[in-house]
C-alpha cells in the first residue's frame, strides 16, 4: 500500500476530517459520497494518479465500513459511467434470487403478503452482487496503477482499527437497538457489550418484562456517542480475503462458508452454488435526449433510466424554464407526468434476462406525446383512470457515490441493501449485513411493497432473477460532447423523481448542483394517488391551488430522497451533497 495514501487518511482522522471535507470547486477531480472518510479515500487514490474507476472502487469498499446502514458488501447496485474515450457503460451488479426461491414465497396460507418474512427474515436476502461488481469495474476500467490489495487496504484499516463516529451515525445505531438485539451477529457489533441493554434483553426473553416497557427502557439508553471508535474486526478479515483472492475471497472459501452457514441456521435460501454462479453483467444503457443534452442512465433491471427519459420526453413539450420551481403549475405538471411513467413501471419492466422490456417504445418521443393525451393541465387525473400503456404486446437506505477525474472519466454508482441496515442480520464471523432486496420483487400482483410500489408478472419472483429497482445513476452530456453532470440518489421509489427534478434545476433553472440538490422536492408515483412533499416545498397558496385542481396530499416530510453528484462547469468540478436526513453536505470532496 502506498504510504502517503494511508498517511492522508490518518491525518484526516487526527483533525476529524475538518479540512479534508470542504465542499469546494477544483479542477483536478472530485468524489461525492455519503461518507467524508470514504470520499477522502477516493480522493487520495486520485491524488496518487488513479483514475475515476480506481477511486470509485476504493470509495465503495470504504463505504462498506463507514456506512453500514447503506454502504455494503451484502447488497448490490448499478454503475453508469463514461470513459475518457467517450464510451458509455452500465454495469448491473444487482442481487439475484436464490435458486430455491419461488413466486409465492412471501405469501401466507391465505395468499396474503407476509411483511415479516419479506423484510426481516433470512429468506428476504438475495445473492449479493457488490463485491463482484466492484472488482469487475476495477479490473476492466481501472488505471492499472494499483493492485486490488492497495485499493482495499484503506477499508481494511478502517475496519480493523476503527474510526470516530459522527453524531448522526451514533444516533442511528442507537435507534435500531431493538432490531439489532434480534440477531446475535448484529448484537455483537452494534450493542457494544452494553450490560444494561443485554440484561434488559434477557429479561424480555424470559418474559420478566412487557414489550412496551422493554422498548421504552431501551430507547432511554444511549450506547453510542459522537467520537466513539467503531471497530469491525470480522469485516476487516472479510475484506482481507477479498483483497488477496479477489471475487473468490467472497463467493468461495471461508466467506462463502460463513454466508451459507448463516442461511442454513436461520432458514435462508442462499447456497454455495448460488454464490459461485453469481455474476455481474454489462447492460445496454438507457440513452435519451432532453433539449440539447444527452441523458445516459441505467436500464432494466433498474426502472430509473427508462422512467427518467420517458418523463423528460414528456416535459420537453413544455417551457419548464418559464415555470417557477414548485409553483402549482410546475408541481401539477410533474405529478401528472410521474403518474403516467410509474403506471408503465408497474406492468412493463423487469429483469431483461427474464422479461422482454419494451424500452425503445417507452423512451420514444412519439410515445411520450401519446401518453400526454391522457392527462389535463387543468385538473388532476385520478390514478385509477390511468393504466399502463398497451400499445405493445423499491429503505429506503440506498447510497450513491460519484467520481470525476482530470482524464475525462466520469462514473456513478448506486448501491443498496434495501432498508436501513438491510434485514438487520449480520453474517456471523464475516461482519457484514445482509440485504432484504427480495421484497423488491412483486410478491403478489398489485400488492404494494415496502415503498408502495406495485408490480405484476414482469417483476414476479423467479430463481436467479434480479428484482426491479428504482436506482438511477445518471450522466448528462452537453452539445459539445462534455459530461457535465453525474448524479444519483437514495430513497426507494423517490430516487427517480429526485434525479428528474435536479436535472431540471440544472438545465432549465441554471442552478449549480448543490443548489439544485438543496431545493425542496415533491414526489408522486401513480399509486398511492398522493403528492408527497418536503417541508418548505409548497406554500399555503400553492397547496390551495393544487387542492383546487383535485390533488391529494400525503403528510409533510423532511426527506424524500438524498442525492449526491458532481457537476463540471467551465473546466471546474463542483460537488453536491445532500443535507437531508443524517447527512450534512460535507461528504463531497474535490482536490
Amino acid at each position: 500500500m502506498k504510504k502517503n495514501i494511508l498517511l492522508n487518511i490518518l491525518v484526516c482522522f487526527i483533525i476529524f476530517l475538518g479540512s479534508c471535507s470542504k465542499n469546494v470547486a477544483n479542477k483536478n477531480g472530485a468524489v461525492s459520497s455519503t461518507s467524508k472518510i470514504a470520499s477522502q479515500v477516493g480522493v487520495n487514490v486520485l491524488k496518487q494518479g488513479g483514475n475515476a474507476f480506481d477511486a470509485l472502487v476504493a470509495t465503495g469498499f470504504a463505504l462498506a465500513v463507514t456506512s453500514p446502514a447503506n454502504g455494503n458488501l451484502g447488497g448490490g447496485g448499478f454503475l453508469v459511467a463514461r470513459t475518457s474515450s467517450g464510451e458509455i457503460i452500465s454495469l448491473d451488479f444487482r442481487e439475484k434470487a436464490p435458486r430455491s426461491s419461488f413466486e409465492k414465497m412471501f405469501l401466507d396460507e391465505n395468499e396474503n403478503y407476509d411483511k415479516e418474512i419479506a423484510l426481516y427474515s433470512h429468506k428476504s436476502s438475495g445473492v449479493p452482487g457488490t463485491v463482484d461488481g466492484l472488482i469487475k469495474i476495477f479490473e476492466d476500467y481501472g488505471s492499472g496503477k494499483f493492485t486490488l490489495q492497495q485499493i482495499i487496504e484503506p477499508a481494511i484499516i478502517l475496519a480493523k482499527n476503527g474510526f470516530p463516529l459522527e453524531e448522526a451515525a451514533a444516533y442511528s445505531f442507537d435507534n435500531y437497538k431493538f432490531e439489532f438485539l434480534e440477531d446475535k451477529g448484529s448484537t455483537d457489533i452494534f450493542i457494544n457489550s452494553n450490560d444494561e441493554v443485554l440484561s434488559l434483553k434477557k429479561r424480555f426473553t424470559n418474559n420478566d418484562i412487557e414489550e412496551k416497557e422493554y422498548k421504552e427502557r431501551l430507547d432511554a439508553i444511549d450506547i453510542w456517542k459522537e467520537g466513539d471508535i467503531f471497530v469491525q474486526k470480522d469485516l476487516s478479515k472479510t475484506l482481507e480475503r477479498i483483497a488477496i483472492n479477489g471475487r473468490m475471497g467472497f463467493y468461495q472459501g471461508v466467506t462463502a462458508d460463513l454466508i451459507v452457514n448463516e442461511m442454513q441456521k436461520n432458514g435462508g435460501l442462499i447456497s454455495k452454488d448460488d454464490l459461485i454462479k453469481y455474476e455481474s453483467k454489462y447492460r445496454v444503457p438507457i440513452i435519451g435526449t432532453y433539449k440539447n443534452y444527452v441523458i445516459a442512465s441505467m436500464g432494466p433491471p433498474s426502472s430509473g433510466g427508462t422512467l427518467l427519459v420517458q418523463m423528460l420526453n414528456m416535459l420537453e413539450n413544455f417551457n419548464i424554464a418559464e415555470m417557477k420551481r414548485n409553483s402549482s403549475e410546475f408541481v401539477h405538471l410533474l405529478t401528472e407526468v410521474q403518474r403516467l411513467a410509474y403506471a408503465d413501471r408497474s406492468i412493463h419492466l423487469g429483469d431483461p434476462d427474464f422479461w422482454d422490456n419494451p424500452i425503445e417504445i417507452l423512451i420514444s418521443k412519439k410515445y411520450a406525446k401519446e401518453r400526454l393525451k391522457l392527462i389535463s393541465l387543468n385538473e388532476a387525473t385520478p390514478s385509477d383512470e390511468i393504466a399502463a400503456g398497451h400499445q405493445f404486446a423499491e429503505s429506503n437506505e440506498t447510497t450513491h457515490y460519484s467520481v470525476m477525474d482530470k482524464y475525462g472519466n466520469t462514473a456513478g454508482i448506486t448501491t443498496t441493501i434495501n432498508f436501513s441496515y438491510g434485514n438487520k442480520k449480520i453474517v456471523d464471523g464475516a461482519g457484514f449485513l445482509l440485504n432484504n432486496e427480495m421484497d423488491d420483487f412483486s410478491a403478489k400482483p398489485n400488492v404494494p411493497n415496502a415503498f408502495g410500489l406495485v408490480g405484476d408478472k414482469a417483476n414476479a419472483i423467479e430463481p436467479y432473477k434480479r428484482p426491479l429497482s428504482s436506482m438511477s445513476p445518471t450522466l448528462v452530456i452537453n452539445e459539445k460532447g462534455e459530461t457535465i453532470l453525474t448524479l444519483g440518489a437514495a430513497g426507494g421509489s423517490r430516487i427517480i423523481t429526485a434525479v428528474l427534478q435536479i436535472i431540471l434545476s440544472v438545465i432549465d433553472h441554471d442552478l449549480t448542483i448543490q443548489k439544485a440538490i438543496d431545493h425542496p422536492r415533491t414526489h408522486s408515483q401513480w399509486i398511492p394517488d398522493l403528492i408527497f412533499y418536503e417541508k418548505k416545498s409548497l406554500n399555503s397558496k400553492t397547496m390551495k391551488q393544487l387542492k383546487d385542481l383535485k390533488h391529494k396530499f400525503y403528510k409533510e416530510t423532511t426527506d424524500l430522497a438524498r442525492a449526491h453528484g458532481i457537476q463540471r462547469k467551465d473546466g471546474t468540478f463542483i460537488t453536491g451533497a445532500d443535507k437531508r436526513g443524517e447527512y450534512n453536505g460535507k461528504e463531497a470532496i474535490t482536490y
